[in-house]
């Protein structure tokens, strides 16, 4: 068998727990497809779904919402607040706390997320003393 990269079909059968509370579908990681320098998931936020406030030290991450709308806190203390919708792309710098949430009660918010980190869940640094910081949506 050869070490030589080689493309491949990631099919997204199964899913995952990340350390951030939600299930993500199985994408393009070091793990399933030898990525070295990418990492990209589909996610399913449920209604009133709710993140740990977390950040990636090392990693941007950049996001498309294909359905729904998400709030998201974020700032050193989560001071900062923004809304991003069906159709827009979201930008998140390395090293910013951040906590995301479905500001739907009755409809799932579904994105692809794509990390500079080929590893799924590597760069993720929980900050649980942020938490409390935020209103529940």
């Amino acid at each position: 068998m050869s070490d030589k990269p080689t493309c491949k079909i990631i099919r997204p059968a199964d899913t995952f727990d990340g350390k951030q509370g939600f299930s993500y579908f199985e994408g393009i990681s070091a793990q399933s497809a030898g990525s070295q320098a990418i990492c990209m998931h589909l996610l399913k936020i449920p209604p009133s779904g709710r993140a740990r406030a977390h950040l990636h030290e090392q990693h941007e991450t950049t996001i498309y919402v294909l359905s729904g709308e998400a709030g998201m806190w974020y700032g050193d203390q989560l001071e900062e607040y923004l809304v991003v919708k069906a159709d827009e792309f979201l930008y998140i710098p390395a090293g910013v706390p951040h906590l995301p949430v479905n500001l739907s009660q009755t409809e799932s918010c579904v994105a692809v997320l794509a990390r500079t980190d080929p590893n799924e869940q590597e760069s993720v640094t929980l900050r649980p003393d942020l938490e409390a910081l935020v209103n529940p949506g």
